[in-house]
């Protein structure tokens, strides 16, 4: 487990101090992949660099596996580093190595012998799928075959950690999804624990099990992905969330309804096993009242999946708060919008 208790981070500027982290008290559990999201200057790449103390706190301990990394002498720091591998936006490769000796730099760095460097470069390039490309440069490499290669040599000494800063940013929504997909399997085959800073919700959205949203230093809410997609509190969680999941009804769909009784309006919420019955369907059939479907769509995260459907009710209210009650009895979180055109 990576533990940070009462983190705080300041740097000194033309005069002022700036806290780049105030006071953050966080689990990261050992196993998972936590996600922490925010947008630029919330403080997540300085928290992040933390972990493996390429910056340190002005106050407070980060505690891996009950070992307060910030108490340890510079000896011991190094051997801990060994148990952590880091991978970049821009790659950080070495252009005049090829990719074999970019991977093999850690290794080199901790006296691996040459046959065991080739044994472990030959199962790294199987496991990124890039033995077809062990003399190739850098820049005669993708964009996602350059992370691939970065992946390796944060994996070469055996890590429990994996940190990994804004590593997708720089791709497309293509090589992203493979680029994940690997990061996923690492995670599920080996147990590493990975820690993702990004500013893209469907980053946390398709691989991370826990998420923390950062805001001007702070860790302003946190939890587990499907609680938070589900049921986020605070304003700048939400906006996150709206990117992937629309969680408003669009003024323009309300502007086009018929009826423009807006209080008829109602935003379902499934999560799990009722989003895949068919709840509005068994509604319709139950129930003398009129169901429009305004709109709706979904998402799935860990095979869980989490949707919002927007309906309108017409008829008689006393029907229509059966309705209501039938839904939630369901596993249904139903709310009045309050969206107005």
């Amino acid at each position: 487990m990576i533990e940070f208790k009462d983190i705080s981070k300041h740097y000194e500027l033309k005069g002022q101090t700036i806290r780049a982290l105030d006071q953050i008290n966080l689990e990261i559990p050992e196993g998972s992949i936590f996600g922490i999201i925010g947008y630029s200057g919330a403080g997540k790449s300085t928290l992040i660099r933390l972990i493996n103390l390429l910056e340190r706190p002005t106050q407070g301990q980060v505690i891996i596996n009950q070992k307060d990394f910030t108490a340890l002498d510079a000896r011991s720091l190094r051997q801990e580093r060994a148990n952590i591998g880091m991978i970049f936006q821009h790659f950080n490769l070495l252009q005049t190595k090829t990719v074999a000796a970019n991977i093999e730099i850690p290794l080199k760095l901790l006296g691996v012998s040459k046959a065991e460097r080739e044994k472990r470069l030959n199962e790294l390039l199987d496991f990124i799928d890039l033995k077809h490309k062990k003399d190739a440069f850098p820049d005669e490499l993708s964009g996602g075959q350059k992370q691939r290669v970065g992946i390796a040599r944060a994996l070469a000494n055996h890590p429990k950690i994996l940190l990994c800063d804004e590593a997708t940013s720089a791709l497309d929504p293509q090589t992203t999804k493979s680029v994940l997909a690997l990061l996923k399997k690492i995670n599920q085959e080996q147990g590493i624990t990975i820690v993702m800073v990004t500013h893209e919700m469907d980053v946390i959205e398709t691989v991370c099990d826990y998420v923390a949203v950062m805001e001007q230093g702070k860790v302003i809410e946190t939890g587990s992905t499907i609680d938070i997609f589900s049921q986020p509190q605070h304003p700048t969680t939400k906006n996150f969330i709206q990117t992937v999941l629309q969680q408003q009804l669009p003024v323009n769909i309300l502007n086009n309804l018929e009826n423009q009784n807006h209080k008829s309006i109602y935003c379902l919420q499934f999560l799990g096993k009722s989003a895949q019955e068919t709840v509005v369907q068994a509604v319709i059939k139950k129930f003398d009242i009129s169901l429009n479907i305004v709109f709706a769509n979904m998402t799935e995260i860990n095979g869980t999946v989490i949707g919002q459907m927007f309906i309108q009710l017409l008829g008689d209210p006393a029907i229509i708060q059966q309705a209501i009650e039938f839904l939630q009895q369901n596993g249904v979180e139903v709310e009045q919008s309050g969206v107005q055109p």
